[in-house]
């Protein structure tokens, strides 16, 4: 039972051994292991709240995307909706005109037609008369080529002239 049972000396030199390393480990390793493992935990609270803020910035990151993209959704579809009403204006526009230029020539064309046809007639009628006379021209001289047939055109232009 000796092995069992600890003797005295043993247990005061184990005390001495434990206390004189318990006062060399507190003076010499568990200072710079304690301010290590708080160096450690600060590091890892630091990279987490690091984390943490990186989060945050992340999302009002991509708030700020959602609104910069709305903004310029809402800016393309103003841009297109005034292209569309510009290209409606100028299409309205150039119909507008068209029919404008249309009805003018349509006016200048009848003008023109309308002054072709009377000069057209003038002309005929000049014609007409030109012929007229060079049928009577030739009528008379064929009527009065001799003095009998004169004196009888003017006794039967008498007889048909009454004086009174």
């Amino acid at each position: 039972m000796n092995l069992v049972t600890p003797g005295i000396g043993l247990i005061f030199w184990t005390t001495i051994v434990f206390l004189l390393l318990l006062f060399l480990l507190s003076k010499y390793a568990w200072k710079p292991i304690l301010s290590a493992i708080k160096t450690r935990e600060k590091g890892i609270e630091d990279a987490l709240a690091a984390a943490e803020n990186a989060k945050k910035e992340m999302q009002e990151l991509k708030s700020a995307n959602e609104a910069i993209l709305a903004e310029a959704r809402a800016e393309r579809d103003a841009m297109l909706k005034e292209a569309r009403d510009t290209k409606d204006s100028i299409i309205n526009e150039a119909k507008t005109k068209a029919t404008k230029e249309a009805e003018r020539i349509m006016t200048s064309t009848r003008e023109q037609i309308a002054n072709e046809k009377n000069a057209a007639i003038a002309e005929l009628k000049n014609q007409v008369a030109t012929l007229s006379i060079e049928i009577a021209e030739k009528i008379l001289k064929s009527e009065l080529s001799s003095d009998e047939k004169q004196k009888a055109l003017v006794s039967n232009l008498m007889k048909d002239v009454n004086l009174n």
